[in-house]
Formats: C-alpha cells, structure tokens, sequence
C-alpha cells in the first residue's frame, strides 16, 4: 500500500508547500509565491502528502481565473518522487475539479511543454488568454520577457 496519498491543503501545510516552491523558484522553474498567497489562496491548493507523519512530497493548485477559464499552477514534486506519476494525479486531481466547477478550458504556464502535452493541453498563443492572467507576471524577475509556454486543454 502507498503511504502518499493527495488531499486538499491545510494550514499548517504553508510552509511546507513555501518550501517546496521556493526550491523550484531558486531554479527559475516558477514563479515564487508569498507567505500571504499560500495563505489567502490555500483553498486553490492540493499536496501529496505521507499518511502517517503528514510530510509534504508535492502540491498543486487550480486558479479560478475567468467565467469558464481556470488555470494549473504551483505544481511541483519534490525530486525523490518524481517519475512515479504523482505529478499527472495532482493535475488530473485540478482538472476533476475544473470540471465540477463548471470550467472546461484550463490553462498552464510552463517549461514543461512535455509533461503537459502528454496529459492533453495544447500549446497555445499567450496573446488569447486574458489580460487577467498576466497579473502575476508583474512579480516575475523574467517580466516581461517572459520565456514560458502557455498551454490550454479544453474538456
């Protein structure tokens, strides 16, 4: 039996979750987030986490964006797990909940054009997503020659 298992993120996940970000940030694999985003957008987030001690391995997160628009981010998988698909459930886990939200097209900004396509989305001109999404890339040392690929799936 696995002991991981992916669940709905909790309060005193932050700073797991901080952590495990901020190791992929320090890479400039993605965007970093703040103390004060986990917390105020904890509800967007899922985590990997270890049954008995409730360590965090990976987390994820769906962003309501727009009226039929939401997007994956914040997806990473601590080194040693990666490679057992724990990745694709977390995102396949948003996608679930992008549709019982009533949203069928999400996007993702990445360098992992692979990863995603292989799970459906397409890549798409960043010129068709909404203006709206391009709020956080005002935090974005690369701003605003931005160096990632925009994605979308369309369920």
């Amino acid at each position: 039996m696995n002991s991981l298992y992916i669940r709905k993120a909790r309060i005193k996940d932050v700073k797991a979750i901080h952590g495990l970000l901020m190791d992929y940030a320090n890479e400039g694999l993605l965007l970093p987030r703040s103390y004060s985003e986990l917390y105020s957008q904890l509800r967007d987030y899922l985590v990997l986490a270890e049954r008995t001690t409730e360590d965090i391995y990976g987390c994820c997160a769906l962003t309501i964006v727009w009226d039929n628009l939401a997007e994956v981010r914040s997806l990473a998988v601590r080194r040693d797990k990666q490679g057992s698909g724990w990745g694709r459930k977390l995102v396949e886990m948003c996608l679930s909940e992008a549709i019982t939200l009533g949203i069928y097209k999400v996007f993702v900004l990445t360098y992992q054009k692979n990863f995603f396509a292989h799970l459906g989305f397409k890549v798409v001109d960043k010129n068709v997503l909404p203006q709206k999404v391009w709020a956080d890339c005002l935090k974005c040392p690369k701003f605003p020659e931005c160096d990632e690929i925009a994605m979308l799936i369309e369920m």
